[in-house]
């Protein structure tokens, strides 16, 4: 018996297959070949069709029933993991009435903003452990400014995740999980945040219903078996943002534990068990996987824009074409980079910086002293650092930090990234070989919410190598003395 696992990402729709039993992925593979495209038709918006979306989990499914050659009647559980902060808006016939409004759209700032002072910063922390921010919520009412004749045909909103989990099933339902996601849910009172739809002036019977996690929330129906070539009757029984999906993807359930994802993005995931906090607006608080009004775990969130773009950006503008070429480059140079420091915050606004954009900056190059090995060694400090620099921001604000877990993609390969972070951090960041669709292919087996074996599953397939810190911990220190006084500077005369 097999567990299906769709990961709806802003670049490609993935698809996984495991093994219900021990949780070995078979397959994993994504539509389109190339990635999909994200409109933008203004600045700092963007949007996409989601009836794309469901077109290539169509097509990506049929394709990995095919090239595994398994009868599709032994697919007993679909997992579903999906791009955050989303707006869907369905009419009464479940038909999208505007492209979606996606993650990295930036048009609601000011109404977030504007919600987060007239509401008040403490009743926000206090019950949504966010300012309503750039989130689903001030993108709704971002529609119902602009567009209200689009606003008055919805019959209900929905995050990504749901759609499709609609397009498979002809139910529209939601979860506290996402509704977290999209700043909905009062942690205080369990319950939907309706004071801030009415604040918004949005109906709450516009939220679809809410269902746990790891049940049963619906299953494939006949229209989608035809367009799928998966059999009627299968059920759905998890679905999680790409976040809180990747922690759960590397074993991370526990107050604690922290999930590391260093891509074009670098993303701290901690998870804790205390709904409090004093940063509402650095740091972003989801009710994670596992949450329960009994066990409210809560992950805490921290963004770093300036990540692995500044690295892939070195490559494409320098003498050498692989990552590999450059750690060796880079690894031939002392720690610290000779002096030469890479501020790598180029890509756009940092939420960790209090939203300043600070750009890259390369500080105390010298022309007749310095070379490219330099540059790319000062790239994956400079980026280190900055990682560092969040788990700081999350440790002031009572996140603990036990056990680093990450995946194995470009930063967390190379031994100068992650023996720096784990040096200065004073912890073992432990590597696996996974990735989100394969995460939520196992999870929709979690229905006996054996979350022990589950993780016991992960170390035995996945764990590739664990990183210890150096024991000579003070030319590490050193430098990230010297670069963190040159951002603190920076930061200050930043107007």
């Amino acid at each position: 018996m097999y567990h299906l696992g769709l990961d709806i990402g802003s670049s490609s729709v993935k698809v996984a297959l495991v093994e219900a039993a021990t949780g070995k992925s078979l397959a994993s593979l994504h539509e389109p070949p190339n990635e999909m495209e994200i409109l933008s038709l203004q600045n700092d918006w963007a949007e996409q069709d989601p009836k794309i979306w469901w077109k290539y989990c169509c097509t990506a499914i049929k394709r990995v029933l095919s090239e595994t050659a398994i009868e599709a009647e032994k697919i007993i559980g679909i997992g579903i993991s999906y791009q955050m902060h989303g707006l869907v808006i369905v009419d009464v016939d479940g038909q999208p009435l505007r492209n979606s409004i996606i993650w990295c759209d930036s048009r609601a700032v000011e109404i977030g903003d504007k919600a987060f002072s007239d509401l008040g910063e403490g009743e926000c922390a206090n019950r949504l452990l966010n300012s309503p921010g750039n989130f689903t919520a001030s993108k709704l009412k971002w529609v119902k400014n602009n567009e209200p004749e689009i606003y008055s045909k919805i019959h209900k909103f929905m995050l990504p995740g749901d759609f499709i989990a609609f397009k498979l099933t002809g139910i529209l339902n939601t979860t506290k999980n996402g509704l977290s996601e999209g700043i909905i849910w009062d942690y205080k009172n369990d319950t939907t945040a309706n004071w801030l739809l009415d604040y918004y002036g949005i109906d709450p019977d516009l939220t679809p219903v809410i269902v746990a996690n790891f049940t049963n929330q619906g299953e494939t129906n006949k229209q989608a078996s035809e367009q799928t070539g998966l059999p009627v009757g299968v059920p759905i029984t998890y679905r999680a943002g790409d976040q809180p999906n990747n922690a759960l993807s590397l074993n991370v359930f526990n107050h604690g534990e922290v999930a590391a994802t260093g891509g074009t993005s670098g993303v701290i995931y901690a998870v804790t068990d205390k709904l409090n906090s004093n940063e509402s607006s650095r740091i972003n608080h989801f009710a994670h996987v596992n949450y329960t009004k009994d066990k409210p775990t809560v992950g805490k969130l921290l963004c770093i824009n300036g990540a692995g773009i500044q690295y892939r950006w070195l490559r494409n503008h320098s003498i050498e074409n692989t990552y590999e070429n450059m750690n060796r480059k880079a690894s031939k140079i002392p720690i610290g980079s000779d002096g030469v420091i890479v501020i790598p915050f180029g890509n756009g606004a940092e939420r960790m910086l209090n939203n300043k954009n600070i750009g890259t900056q390369i500080c105390n190059l010298n022309l007749n002293k310095h070379s490219h090995g330099h540059l790319y060694r000062a790239a994956l400090e400079g980026i280190a650092f900055s990682f560092v620099y969040g788990m700081e921001i999350l440790k002031n604000d009572n996140a603990v930090i036990n056990v680093i877990r990450a995946g194995n993609d470009n930063l967390f390969r190379s031994e100068i990234f992650t023996n720096t972070v784990a040096t200065l951090i004073g912890h073992e960041i432990e590597i696996y070989n996974t990735t989100g669709a394969v995460g939520a292919a196992r999870a929709a087996g979690l229905i006996d919410g054996d979350f022990k074996k589950f993780g016991e599953n992960i170390t035995q397939n996945d764990h590739v190598m664990t990183y210890k810190p150096i024991g000579n911990k003070k030319p590490y220190q050193e430098a990230y003395k010297y670069w963190k006084n040159h951002l603190e500077t920076i930061l200050k005369n930043k107007n």
